[in-house]
């Protein structure tokens, strides 16, 4: 969808993209797993833990700011390496 809304409306001067965050650790996340769940979690990811949620925004406000004016159609994956392994 992401690359086909980019096609359509990148002739009208609008960028679509979308991010795909990991694991964030949000009040949910910290509330939902135990210790060992948490553990399970990040012994998948790379980099060891959970995003924080102020690093998924600076990806957000990286798209959204102009030094990402000619990116369009990108799906901005942000997960630690998950696919990595």
């Amino acid at each position: 969808m992401t690359k086909a809304m980019a096609v359509e409306y990148g002739s009208f001067g609008v960028r679509i993209n979308s991010v795909h965050p990991g694991g964030v650790l949000t009040p949910m996340v910290a509330n939902g797993l135990d210790d060992a769940g948490r553990a399970a979690v990040t012994a998948t990811v790379p980099l060891g833990r959970f995003a924080e949620p102020r690093e998924i925004s600076h990806v957000v406000l990286f798209l959204a700011s102009d030094e990402a004016f000619y990116v369009t159609g990108t799906e901005l994956v942000a997960d630690g390496g998950m696919p990595a392994r």
